[in-house]
């Protein structure tokens, strides 16, 4: 898949994937390399930006499995983001598909 695509729809998929439950960054990287492929390292520093800009809250929860896990939680700020994004994604969608649909692509 092409890597400029991917990186447009990153931030919409993760914020989309943490909106229904709290996530750690190896289970988002596993839920949408699910979907296409990603690297494991471009996930974080959209998590730390995210943070940062107060879409996400953290915590720490012990793991059976090794050290805590960072948990990242959607805030309000976050949900009011990933709704007026997703509306724009629709409209962008919609928008290519119209642009397809006229230019006769196979």
């Amino acid at each position: 898949m092409n890597v400029q695509f991917k990186k447009g729809v990153l931030e919409l998929c993760v914020l989309v994937l943490a909106a229904h439950r709290d996530r750690y960054g190896y289970e988002l990287v596993s839920a949408i390399s699910e979907k296409f492929e990603i690297a494991e390292g471009t996930i974080y520093p959209l998590l730390r930006r995210l943070t940062k800009e107060g879409y996400f809250s953290t915590y720490l929860m012990e793991s059976n499995e090794g050290p805590p896990r960072k948990y990242y939680q959607i805030t309000a700020e976050g949900q009011k983001y990933l709704k007026e994004i997703l509306q724009e994604w629709k409209q962008f969608e919609q928008s290519v598909n119209l642009i397809i649909a006229e230019g006769g692509a196979p």
